[in-house]
């Protein structure tokens, strides 16, 4: 039977390090973590949003096995074009939705026999891919994450305790999770490693920096990467007027002293003012400094790095 919702599901990927992360991520876009590497949803996300989402398959058939999936993709026109099929793994259903390599190529083929075109491995103009999830069977097309943020590692301006591409990028999807109608500001954006990603996923965003050699450098990289547009101003935020609909903040540190407890609240305090729903990062435990200023911590993460271990802070 053709599905008539919309249904997708995405295939996950992490290290051990980034799992409270992805989870994180996970709930902020799906409001689901997903298990077993695969998570279904109905909602529509870029897979090339994520570091952790490898691809999304829109699901068109559904079945109670196999030999129905195979009857069902008989019927796909797909007019001249090259095609691939991919069993796909769901480690949360155990032995039933994991496959061998064997049976991988052997389940592809059923399917792929029954398709009328022409199957290319390595560069297919249409790639489908089918699992196991809730008991029956579920075949789509999928589209492919594009890993974007691995590019902005080649940014002119460099700084050793900045955030990777990878959590930046992440942290900016738990922020935004939808895009449309939000203003977002980086108030302490430093060499813009946020705002580049931010701004590569089409969000509303602006910057500011007190230090004036890292705003020069985050204008500098949003420039080298097509956002030069992107407003960048020089300026303590506790200045900031406008009000927006989220802030995402890496706490100032470096790695022999931490910020003064007064600096610290001035800077929640003004984080505050500025916008309802902040996110932060941050090395040290700034709970009870978050709950002073006046948010609540809705959700959060650790972020670790061999021994160094980052926080994220999801606060209303």
């Amino acid at each position: 039977m053709e599905h008539q919702l919309s249904l997708y599901y995405y295939v996950t990927a992490s290290s051990e390090e980034e799992q409270g992360l992805r989870r994180l991520e996970s709930r902020s876009l799906f409001g689901d973590e997903g298990d077993g590497g695969l998570l279904l949803s109905s909602v529509r996300v870029d897979p090339g949003r994520s570091p952790f989402l490898k691809l999304r398959v829109e699901v068109m058939f559904e079945g109670v096995n196999l030999r129905e999936i195979a009857e069902q993709a008989a019927g796909i026109e797909l007019g001249g074009a090259t095609f691939k099929v991919l069993a796909i793994d769901n480690e949360a259903i155990g032995e039933n939705g994991k496959f061998d390599y064997d049976e991988k190529r052997k389940m592809e083929r059923e399917i792929g026999s029954c398709m009328r075109g022409t199957a290319e491995m390595r560069k297919p103009d249409r790639t489908f891919g089918f699992a196991r999830a809730g008991g029956k069977w579920l075949f789509g097309e999928c589209a492919m994450g594009e890993a974007v943020w691995l590019t902005h590692n080649d940014k002119p301006r460099k700084y050793s305790t900045a955030l990777s591409t990878r959590v930046a990028r992440a942290v900016v999807n738990i922020a935004v999770p939808r895009a449309e109608g939000i203003r977002a500001i980086d108030p302490c954006c430093g060499i813009g490693t946020v705002l580049v990603e931010a701004r590569s996923m089409g969000i509303d965003i602006v910057g500011r920096e007190i230090n004036p050699l890292a705003a020069t450098g985050a204008r500098e990289n949003l420039t080298h990467f097509g956002y030069g547009e992107t407003k960048v101003t020089l300026g303590d935020m506790r200045e900031i007027g406008d009000r927006y609909d989220v802030a995402i903040i890496d706490m100032p540190y470096n790695l022999c002293s931490v910020l003064p407890d007064d600096e610290k609240l001035a800077m929640l305090g003004s984080a505050r003012r500025v916008a309802s729903r902040v996110v932060f990062v941050t090395v040290e435990d700034i709970d009870s400094a978050v709950a002073e200023a006046g948010f609540s911590i809705r959700d959060r993460c650790t972020v670790n790095k061999g021994k160094f271990v980052r926080s994220v802070l999801v606060c209303e």
